[in-house]
């Protein structure tokens, strides 16, 4: 577990000093979970937005893109109940002053009882060998048996407690356990209250004609308040889907690790449309796709599962994650959610306006039901940024710090190095960037040694290294040395394009998921 805490801390550490993530407002001593993504942040995370909407709206041709405004009507967040239900359960330590999330809290907790039968496990693996019984043990070891016994009867407690809305049981389940604030090291907790996320502003020219607004707190209600817009502009028959990617704000109390949980974030949504009765079916298809779509990232399949929602939503009839091992646990990336017709039922209900599609193979008007893939976009970059790093020792004793991102992700396709900077190189280098600069991201290097230089392409990811010598004012070859490999050959300046085009299109991805 520690291991895993300092190889966060490295990854955090990373992303500064290269330049893809910075606290935000960092010379006035920054704003506590906001932050701003870098040079190459925002490189790496448009790559990612762009593989989602191409894999969203090129490889679906029923389905189409929108972009909702962030302020919309208060009503909206009436209907969709988050103005009476979208909150948290807060307690606060009387000795730190400091606020948590109960269920955080709670949550917390279970993961370090997942965490002591993970060591056990492993401890046993590592004695009995390849005769070790993983299924037996569980079953037969009393330390371990103890640990998830503990954890099923507080699980069950906090899922009834969670359901029903018991503020006090919460807090009693924190209390039975003995669950400290991390800074004061006490059990002196406040009783357990509720508090709403949602950022409030004042839209009007004076006080007295102003309306109370709210920054969205999901993209999701600007696709379904638009939804027979683009249904009847489109033309389009169910089933069909809008996807939209866009800032949403939360007022988290508890904002922590990293990019992780934010106050002010990017999601992409898709809401797709069916006919009622068909919600089960679509539900089980984008569950199995959306798999899909993040395995062939490359981070490792085995670094992915699924986590079914036990405690349904109230608007729900099927919910799943998709969560991704980071180095503090297995997080949700994405949800795919069955949300049958209550979206716009409601919208119907506060707007007074019909929500429905008229289906003319049944000659009759109903309220469509909606599955829902939601990704936090900002989550996605971390789980990215956590997979692909990677510490390794080089043949001549060294090490080095690589990112191995997917090449059609990565924020620098290539770069392109002149040897020294003398005897016409550099001038040959720059010949070859002008030359590639309309295809690929690059980057001209000249400052130190070539060795130097490829740990700099390592640390950001770029897949390959374009090295300019003196052979190549000869017979204008060039070498490319390739990122996880470290491998090199020798080239035709005239074969690049081809040759990188080949491994950092992101058609490549593409074409792995349409299979």
């Amino acid at each position: 577990m520690e291991q895993q805490e300092d190889l966060f801390k490295k990854i955090v550490s990373h992303c500064k000093e290269y330049g893809f993530v910075f606290p935000s407002s960092e010379i006035y001593d920054g704003l506590a979970a906001v932050y701003d993504y870098g040079q190459y942040g925002v490189e790496l995370k448009n790559n990612l937005k762009q593989y989602w909407w191409k894999s969203m709206t090129l490889l679906h041709e029923n389905i189409v893109g929108l972009d909702s405004a962030i302020f919309m009507h208060p009503k909206i967040w009436q209907a969709s109940g988050h103005v009476d239900a979208f909150n948290d359960p807060l307690i606060d330590n009387k000795d730190s002053k400091k606020r948590y999330r109960a269920d955080v809290l709670i949550e917390d907790y279970l993961a370090k009882l997942e965490g002591k039968v993970d060591k056990e496990i492993a401890k046993a693996r590592k004695r009995f060998g390849e005769s070790f019984d993983e299924k037996m043990y569980r079953e037969t070891n009393a330390r371990v048996k103890g640990y998830l016994d503990e954890y099923e009867a507080l699980h069950h407690d906090f899922a009834k407690a969670m359901e029903e809305n018991d503020l006090t049981r919460l807090r009693e389940l924190i209390i039975e356990k003995k669950i400290v604030c991390p800074i004061s090291g006490t059990t002196n907790w406040t009783e357990v209250r509720q508090f709403n996320l949602m950022f409030s502003t004042e839209m009007g020219s004076t006080a007295d004609s102003s309306m109370r607004i709210y920054l969205r707190p999901e993209t999701a209600q600007g696709i379904f308040v638009n939804f027979l817009n683009v249904q009847k502009s489109g033309r389009m028959k169910l089933p069909f889907g809008i996807a939209q990617i866009g800032k949403a704000f939360r007022n988290e109390i508890v904002a922590r690790q990293f990019v992780f949980r934010m106050r002010e974030f990017e999601q992409m949504e898709m809401q797709f449309f069916v006919a009622p009765g068909e919600e089960l079916k679509w539900f089980e298809y984008w569950k199995d796709l959306r798999m899909k779509w993040h395995k062939s990232i490359g981070l490792g399949d085995e670094k992915y599962r699924y986590h079914d929602h036990e405690k349904l939503a109230h608007y729900a009839n099927a919910a799943t994650d998709i969560e991704y091992q980071m180095p503090f646990g297995f997080k949700e990336v994405e949800g795919i959610h069955s949300r049958t017709n209550y979206d716009l039922s409601r919208h119907e209900e506060f707007s007074g306006k019909k929500m429905r599609y008229f289906d003319t193979v049944k000659n009759e008007s109903y309220i469509p039901y909606v599955v829902e893939t939601s990704i936090g976009v900002d989550r996605l970059f971390l789980s990215v940024m956590c997979g692909a790093y990677c510490e390794e020792a080089t043949d001549n004793g060294e090490s080095r710090v690589v990112l191995k991102l997917h090449p059609a992700l990565a924020p620098v396709k290539l770069a392109v190095l002149p040897l020294v900077r003398k005897d016409g190189l550099d001038e040959k280098a720059r010949n070859v960037v002008e030359k590639l600069r309309f295809n690929f991201a690059c980057q001209y290097d000249e400052k130190d040694s070539i060795g130097k230089r490829y740990r700099r392409q390592d640390a950001i990811g770029t897949p390959y290294c374009i090295t300019i010598d003196h052979q190549t004012l000869e017979d204008n070859t060039v070498t490319i040395r390739d990122r996880d490999t470290m491998a090199q050959e020798r080239i035709n300046i005239d074969q690049l394009t081809e040759v990188i085009d080949a491994k950092t299109n992101m058609t490549n991805l593409l074409k792995q998921i349409a299979q």
